[in-house]
């Protein structure tokens, strides 16, 4: 899964020139974390994980995205 790319956007971002610009690649990785819970949507319709282990990643990828959303607000103000 490409759980690194949220991270790198996050780490790639934290060396930005501008709040606006870091706040863009928080964008990248929240909607990276968008493509993620796709991924695992596929991965479960194949059978390769339960619909159990599934809702708890879906869940998990909910939470991190709220978490960056709020980063994002405590930047704008």
């Amino acid at each position: 899964m490409q759980v690194c790319c949220i991270s790198n956007n996050i780490a790639e971002g934290s060396g930005s020139s501008s709040k606006k610009e870091f706040i863009q690649f928080l964008n990248i990785a929240k909607r990276s974390s968008f493509e993620n819970a796709n991924i695992l949507i596929l991965i479960s319709k194949r059978g390769l994980i339960t619909e159990q282990l599934l809702d708890s990643l879906l869940e998990d990828i909910d939470h991190l995205g709220r978490k960056i959303t709020n980063f994002q607000k405590a930047l704008k103000v």
